[in-house]
């Protein structure tokens, strides 16, 4: 059962990687949403969003975009970088409405299929022409939803199917519909319904409020069959989560502590490093505004951190909060 991080945009960046793998990391990393337009134009900070050297064989790249032959044009730029990593993820399941909007995102999923299929083939032969020059394999998976309010089943399977026909060989399921955003739980059983439709053929991941082993029991109670488990806005605000999870999943698990107010500093301290100035105030800002849900004070911290002005004054605000919570500063993981 492979354990994944998900693409969050502004979090999945390699900052929150390096801080994720402190604590043993975890099977992949999906990048956070590449806009393949401005990426094969030259945008003066695509360079940042391609940066690979924590966890360098666990990448995914995802791509974005509302025009196919931008989207292919993308694919063809990543592999002449050798970049390494596992493979290319297409993002059909986006339903932010700054996404969907401009035709982008789950927007791919209520396009007629065919221009859909004429993306999916189009990045699979620039893949399989990068495999034939270098010998190096590059996955082709997807991230979708359930479609708009008015899917079904065949539907769905049939938009699937199309995907494996044109060499899609995983599916990342968040199994909510347009509208849905995140509102109650995900259908999970309909990544079952997927897994039990392809077998081998095809893999399936699972995503959608994973936010503990409780969660993940009743998500594979649904869905027993998945290949893997995606975690996505949790595993920011708990960036030990997946530690605790495969240990759990292995039957191996001892409590243990982490220092929290560590793991804040060291946040601050890794976007520094990895990010430009530019990127500094969205990047803590995100960050922090799940990080905080910890904490019985959490709301405070949190505003605190939102009114955001430079890395140092961040730190101090760090330190101010643990040295009044400091009953916060270090948690047992049970």
């Amino acid at each position: 059962m492979k354990l994944i991080s998900g693409p969050m945009a502004t979090l999945s960046t390699e900052a929150f990687r390096v801080l994720v793998e402190q604590f043993g990391g975890c099977d992949e990393y999906f990048s956070e949403m590449i806009n393949a337009s401005t990426l094969i134009t030259g945008g003066p900070w695509e360079k940042f969003y391609l940066i690979n050297k924590t966890a360098p064989d666990k990448m995914v790249w995802q791509l974005t975009g509302h025009q196919a032959d931008k989207i292919i044009q993308g694919a063809d730029f990543l592999c002449s970088q050798n970049l390494g990593g596992i493979g290319i993820d297409l993002n059909m399941g986006c339903s932010a409405p700054q996404i969907y909007r401009t035709g982008a995102g789950i927007s791919w999923m209520l396009k007629p299929i065919e221009e859909t299929a004429a993306l999916v083939k189009g990045v699979k032969e620039v893949l399989n022409q990068h495999e034939a020059k270098t010998g190096s394999h590059l996955r082709l998976s997807v991230k979708c939803r359930l479609g708009d309010e008015d899917f079904t089943v065949d539907q769905f399977i049939k938009f699937s199917q199309m995907l494996a026909e044109n060499g899609v060989e995983l599916i990342t399921l968040h199994a909510r519909t347009k509208k849905e955003k995140y509102r109650g739980l995900p259908k999970y059983e309909y990544c079952q319904k997927l897994k039990e439709h392809f077998g081998k053929d095809l893999k399936v991941y699972l995503n959608g409020a994973i936010d503990s082993k409780e969660r993940l029991d009743f998500a594979l109670s649904k869905s027993p069959d998945v290949d893997g488990i995606m975690v996505a806005r949790m595993a920011a605000q708990k960036p030990w989560i997946f530690k605790e999870l495969k240990s759990k999943i292995e039957g191996s698990f001892q409590p243990f502590q982490v220092d929290c107010q560590k793991i804040a500093l060291d946040f601050l301290d890794l976007i520094e490093v990895n990010q430009p100035v530019e990127f500094h105030k969205t990047r803590v800002q995100r960050f922090f505004t799940y990080y905080c849900q910890n904490f019985f004070f959490g709301h405070n911290f949190q505003s605190a951190m939102l009114n955001y002005h430079s890395l140092e004054e961040s730190r101090q605000k760090v330190n101010d909060f643990f040295n009044t919570s400091s009953y916060e500063k270090i948690r047992t993981i049970n």
